[in-house]
């Protein structure tokens, strides 16, 4: 397998994934966007796929990596290329319906989380970015007291943390799965969290972690020895809000979530355990399922009107005038860190 070239990412600043017809979507694939100055959104490239709804960046190399969830499972490698990403490489999840995946900073591990049967895979990287022939795999067992979505485990999303310390949610055990480097399970095992919280994404920031409850509508904060030391309601609009994906501002100002009931986002000042809230705005579209944050915009993936929204951030804060772009069930935002092949002015 020849390298990919460095310097040559492709002409866009944004990449959208999402659910594609044979994943009860409607879109394309990967779907690579131009994001003007003034927050306007325009499709310069698309590739085929099959259900991407996550998808992350080499730290070095111009390489995409992306989940394809479906019932058997798929991990992709893509080129960025001038044309468009280019498949590579496609290779088993290693379980059912891949959600997330994340690669560790020094570029030596792919991490999947493959929410149907909460397995969790773990592929080695070569030099030029590929994956190993064969992932180690890490099944775990449980449920929770939800009898709907916690019959059994669903691993949501991986993250590597202080110390490249993986950690992984399991909304079905209500757990917090970690893993030392080298892909070794913690000695003490996973972190037992709040019952029936339904674990989802979570963010670290000053010595503690912030995690969205899917199914109790919470944002709890834990501190490094993940003890419960704070915590609030996502959305000021009650029951049900579904909050999905939560986001650190760069300057540690804001913490942003997603709430998918309602269709907001809600903005917090973080103070250690404390969260203040300082406002709840719409999202400008429906089932806000991710958001990608940028020191002026938010960059929305609205799952279930078809769209990507882009809010202006003015002092941390979304403001009104939201721009949207059209592109089929996006489940992804990523906000690509390198400059582009054309000389532009690069990420916004």
């Amino acid at each position: 397998m020849s390298r990919p070239q460095t310097g040559t990412p492709t002409s866009g600043d944004l990449v959208i994934g999402g659910y594609t017809p044979d994943t009860d979507g409607s879109g394309p694939g990967l779907t690579v966007v131009r994001a003007d100055p003034s927050g306007g959104l325009a499709p310069v490239a698309e590739a085929p796929a099959s259900g991407p709804s996550f998808v992350v960046e080499h730290p070095e190399l111009p390489l995409l990596y992306a989940v394809l969830e479906r019932p058997d499972g798929g991990v992709a490698v893509f080129a960025e290329e001038p044309g468009g990403p280019r498949r590579l490489a496609e290779r088993p999840s290693g379980g059912s319906f891949p959600c997330h995946v994340a690669i560790d900073p020094d570029a030596e591990w792919l991490a999947v989380a493959n929410y149907g049967d909460g397995t969790v895979a773990a592929y080695r990287l070569d030099d030029d970015g590929m994956l190993a022939p064969d992932p180690l795999l890490f099944r775990n067992e449980g449920s929770g007291p939800d009898p709907e979505r916690q019959r059994g485990p669903h691993a949501h999303q991986a993250v590597f943390g202080p110390d490249r310390v993986l950690h992984v949610t399991d909304l079905g055990t209500d757990e917090m799965r970690r893993f030392l480097p080298g892909m070794v399970p913690h000695p003490e095992g996973p972190v037992r969290l709040a019952p029936g919280s339904g674990p989802r994404h979570f963010v670290h920031h000053q010595e503690h972690w912030y995690v969205t409850g899917e199914l109790d509508g919470t944002v709890r904060v834990y501190d490094e020895d993940w003890r419960e030391v704070g915590g609030t309601a996502a959305s000021e609009s009650g029951e049900h809000n579904l909050p999905s994906h939560i986001a650190v501002s760069a300057d540690g100002r804001h913490l942003y979530v997603g709430n998918r009931g309602p269709d907001t986002v809600t903005v917090f000042a973080p103070d250690g355990p404390r969260l203040e809230r300082v406002a709840e705005v719409p999202s400008g579209g429906h089932w806000p399922r991710h958001f990608a944050v940028t020191p002026d915009r938010l960059y929305v993936a609205e799952q279930r009107s078809d769209e990507v929204t882009a809010l202006d951030l003015v002092d941390g804060l979304p403001r009104a005038g939201v721009r949207a772009m059209g592109v089929g069930s996006p489940s992804c935002v990523l906000v690509r860190s390198r400059a582009t092949a054309t000389g532009d002015e690069g990420p916004v």
